[in-house]
Formats: C-alpha cells, sequence, structure tokens
C-alpha cells in the first residue's frame, strides 16, 4: 500500500501486519537500550552479560555493536566528525528497524556527541529510546584498555581517538546511570533489568 509521497520518486510502504502485533507475537514491548561511554568502559560486557537474561526470559534480543557494525554495513565510513555522525545515523536506523520488528535492541556505541544521540533519539522514538550511560573515568578505561587503543592513541598512531585526541560529550540526564569503576558488571545488569522493571517497559 501506498502512502505519503515523501519524495518526488519515493513512497513509503505501510504494512498490513503493525509493530503492535509483533510485540504481541513475541511477547514482549520493544525498546532500544542505546550504552554510550568511553573505550573500554564496560559497554561491550555488560551488554553481552545483559543479554542472555533477558533472552532467557523470554524476550527477543539483538545487540548492535560499534566495531561488528564498522566491519559490516559501516565499512565505508571514518572516524571523522562527519562520519561518526553518520555511523550514529545509521545505527539508529536499524535500531528502528528492529525495533518495528518488536525486537528489544542493546545498542552498544561510544556515541560521543549529545547531538549524534539527541538525533537517534528521534529516529528511533523517544518513547523508544533509552539512554545507558556506561561511567568510567578515563584514567581506569585507560587501565583496562583490552584493545590497546588507549596506547596507540598516546602514541598518536590513532587519530581522533575520543577521550585522547577528541572529546566525550556525557549525557547530562540518561534514563539510567551505570558507575562501572565501582560496580561489577553483574551489578550493571541487575540495575538495568530493576529500571526496567521498575517502568514496565518489556511487559505487554
Amino acid at each position: 500500500m501506498l502512502k505519503d509521497e515523501v519524495n518526488p520518486n519515493l513512497f513509503k510502504q505501510v504494512a498490513k501486519v503493525s509493530r503492535e502485533q509483533r510485540e504481541a507475537l513475541n511477547n514482549n514491548r520493544s525498546f532500544t537500550l542505546w550504552f554510550t561511554g568511553l573505550s573500554s568502559s564496560g559497554k561491550s560486557t555488560i551488554a553481552i552479560e545483559l543479554e542472555p537474561q533477558l533472552f532467557a526470559a523470554g524476550y527477543r534480543t539483538y545487540i548492535l555493536d560499534g566495531d561488528n557494525t564498522r566491519l559490516g554495513v559501516n565499512n565505508d565510513l571514518t572516524f571523522s566528525i562527519k562520519d561518526r555522525t553518520e555511523n550514529m545515523r545509521r545505527v539508529a536506523h536499524i535500531s528502528k528497524l528492529f525495533n518495528e520488528a518488536g525486537i528489544i535492541v542493546i545498542a552498544s556505541f561510544i556515541s560521543p556527541f549529545e547531538k549524534d544521540r539527541l538525533a537517534a533519539r528521534d529516529i528511533i522514538g523517544p518513547e523508544s529510546f533509552i539512554e545507558v550511560f556506561i561511567d568510567s573515568s578515563l584514567e581506569v578505561c585507560k587501565q583496562r584498555d583490552s584493545k590497546g587503543l588507549y596506547k596507540q592513541a598516546l602514541l598518536g598512531k590513532i587519530k581522533d581517538f575520543t577521550g585522547i585526541s577528541s572529546p566525550y560529550e556525557a549525557p547530562k540526564l540518561p534514563d539510567i546511570h551505570l558507575h562501572t569503576d565501582a560496580s561489577s558488571p553483574r551489578e550493571c545488569v541487575n540495575t538495568i533489568i530493576n529500571w526496567l522493571d521498575a517502568n514496565n517497559r518489556y511487559k505487554l
């Protein structure tokens, strides 16, 4: 079915199966948990710990990870400010598609700029966007440095590296604020699950 011409040669297609019907089939509401934080702050670790718990509880989930998307759909992008913005735009649209399919997305991205996170919220929809600040001090992240990226950035081998040669704009009012300097991954996962339960986000 054609609806509302959005471009002279493009027409939006509207499916006969609604998001609500897909959510009902999956028996969960769909939304995006948007993890933001410095490299080595614990985003991927928490995402990987969180997903099995939601999955075991019967919820349909999928993790979108910064490295994985850059190895695939976004492998044409650099780390310039312009390309980082495009990276977030694409990921937000992918997240929205998953949400429309009734799937909970755990999006794990540094996403250092507030304007890009606000744009992602607008694309996904404020009611479906949950910002999770994975907060760890730069010094602790440098000490962890599991991928050796900070070491390379400090040596000047990586340009535009967040926290070293490119800024990180911390969320001012995240929905969930996790302090990974002081809390274990399991404790952080429990905090997220308790927040979702308290806010009735995944139950129909």
